[in-house]
């Protein structure tokens, strides 16, 4: 895997690593599909430290309020400020829309690639 390569959770987060302890997250296009017009986002404190597998923001669209969970364990670094301001930027351009960069990155969850995570949520819009 190289580092500038995108991977994806089942929980519908895309994350991008920058070096072996910092990255990127945002939701991937298939989320904010599902959710709709997003109209407001809840992002971390820089400091923050966030855990693999919990919930580190939340986005709220016109059809409900969702978590975003966070698909590794470490410090949230900065988030992306432009977006409490502009939440449709989520909508616009989801994968292009970072939520936060985490450094000091201690675990991380099972990521899959592009091919194996438009399998996995083809799969989801079947239930």
């Amino acid at each position: 895997m190289s580092e500038t390569e995108k991977m994806y959770s089942k929980s519908h987060e895309w994350i991008v690593f920058s070096n072996e302890t910092t990255a990127k997250i945002g939701i991937t296009d298939y989320a904010q599909n599902e959710l709709g017009d997003i109209v407001f986002v809840n992002l971390p404190e820089p400091g923050n430290t966030v855990t693999a597998g919990k919930q580190f923001a939340d986005v709220e669209s016109v059809k409900a309020v969702a978590d975003v969970y966070s698909p590794v364990t470490g410090v949230v670094k900065a988030v992306n400020e432009e977006l409490l301001e502009h939440p449709e930027k989520i909508n616009q351009d989801a994968e292009g829309a970072w939520f936060a960069e985490i450094e000091q990155i201690t675990d991380k969850e099972q990521f899959l690639d592009k091919a194996a995570y438009d399998a996995f949520a083809a799969s989801e819009k079947k239930e």
